[in-house]
């Protein structure tokens, strides 16, 4: 059975100021628990009595075995599936110098928390295992970005910086690519196998603080050139877009 304080703290993690004061994110369903679990420390797993005992093995600082009404009370899904894990949020570091040799995204105010939590999937597809997310971006650990991540999280590690800081400090070591409308064509263009690739905000695009950091300026063009098509394309689409390109010449 699971306490009214512990099904109170589980729903005040929907909110970003509590994940923030606590430390603390949740996570659901087996896949995306079982893969966390390998990489954070797991607070609390709260799980029917048969999903503990196919799993016995998980490890938890506490374990509580609930009923499917108890976890009804505390999930964030139309259909639980047996298991809700409470786990800590990491306290990522990165290296300069390690950036100069890979590639990284950074990500300037993608505000849904879907789409980050799709780019942190593509990210991890195409081996890039950091991004840097402004101050304004959603946040990494949203239930509904954590959920997006499917366990991808567990491998790529999210930063929250001043973005224009973050740039101005690695600009001048380390190329910048950015989207643009007048960017050469990214099928056309040389591109390095390291640098920084930095994706847009939904509606507005990459901001004019960021562009002025932006040292090569890219164009995902339409196909045929010169037709009316969308007017632009979802920046979780044009992230696996550009990713799929840089990976396709290394």
């Amino acid at each position: 059975m699971i306490s009214k304080n512990k099904i109170k703290l589980i729903n005040s993690l929907s909110q970003k100021k509590f994940r923030d004061e606590t430390g603390l994110f949740v996570a659901e369903g087996t896949k995306l628990v079982l893969d966390l679990a390998q990489a954070f420390q797991c607070s609390i797993l709260a799980a029917t009595a048969a999903w503990l005992e196919e799993y016995s093995r998980l490890e938890a600082d506490e374990i509580i075995e609930i009923d499917e009404n108890e976890l009804s009370k505390i999930s964030n899904q139309k259909s639980p599936q047996g298991v809700l894990a409470v786990f800590a949020k990491p306290n990522h570091s990165w290296d300069k110098d390690s950036l100069k040799e890979k590639l990284s995204l950074a990500l300037d105010d993608v505000q849904d928390p879907g789409n980050l939590g799709t780019i942190i999937r593509i990210a991890d597809w195409f081996g890039i295992t950091d991004i840097f997310c402004s101050t304004h971006s959603a946040d990494a650990y949203n239930t509904k970005t954590v959920q997006a991540t499917m366990g991808a999280l567990a491998r790529v590690k999210v930063h929250t910086v001043s973005l224009v800081d973050f740039l101005l400090s690695v600009a001048h070591e380390i190329p910048v690519y950015g989207t643009f409308m007048d960017g050469e064509n990214i099928y056309d263009k040389t591109l390095t196998k390291h640098g920084i690739i930095v994706m847009g905000n939904e509606g507005n695009g990459i901001s004019d603080e960021i562009e002025k950091l932006v040292t090569e300026r890219l164009l995902l063009p339409n196909f045929p050139l010169g037709q009316a098509t969308s007017e632009s394309l979802n920046v979780g689409v044009a992230t696996a877009l550009v990713c799929a390109e840089f990976r396709r010449r290394s």
